[in-house]
């Protein structure tokens, strides 16, 4: 079987006529390419909101901590930040003290 480092769009011209010339090396190095573009892109968009505070709806609790939730941010951005006493389905303002190319990390202020 072959795994393919792309998602083919069944019904299109293209997957009908055209014939899968590349090499799945090639395939892998432009997709690592493409992720690691996006990954810097991600992590620039995110360091904007370092020291800033946000309002955040808190979705649950967070994977790597039962003292964290998690919510998104007005902008969509995952966000993790200690429980306190808030719980899923509160807005919360927090304040982001660190990030990563995927998520704010905050303290919540109130």
């Amino acid at each position: 079987m072959i795994s393919h480092t792309y998602s083919e769009r069944p019904g299109t011209m293209a997957a009908r006529k055209l014939q899968d010339h590349i090499e799945e090396s090639v395939k892998q190095r432009r997709l690592e390419e493409v992720i690691k573009l996006q990954g810097s892109l991600s992590k620039a968009n995110n360091e904007k909101y370092l020291s800033k505070i946000v309002t955040v709806l808190a979705e649950g609790t967070s994977k790597k901590s039962s003292n964290q939730l998690t919510g998104r941010n007005e902008q969509n951005i995952k966000t993790v930040f200690d429980k306190k006493n808030h719980k899923p389905g509160d807005f919360v303002k927090v304040l982001i003290t660190d990030f990563t190319s995927a998520t704010l990390i905050g303290e919540a202020i109130d």
